[in-house]
């Protein structure tokens, strides 16, 4: 299990921005594992940032919104960011 980051755990954006993606996921009837295999991202990774527990880089936050396929944009919007 990856351990949170430090600096930035809980904060309200990354709380938003984990729930807005978890939503999308389900919206789109997939497991957080088959979401984090399609955005090459570790699973245990994809479960600390949906629940607001790491500050994923751009490159992460893009790479879980074309699995989700839709924009980052529309993710950030959906997140109010």
């Amino acid at each position: 299990m990856p351990i949170a980051s430090p600096q930035h755990a809980d904060h309200p954006d990354l709380i938003a921005l984990g729930a807005a993606i978890r939503q999308a996921r389900l919206e789109k009837k997939i497991s957080q594992e088959e979401l984090a295999h399609q955005s090459e991202i570790d699973r245990s990774y994809m479960s600390s940032i949906e629940r607001g527990q790491q500050n994923p880089g751009i490159a992460s936050v893009l790479r879980i919104a074309r699995a989700l396929e839709i924009t980052g944009a529309e993710l950030l919007a959906r997140a109010q960011l």
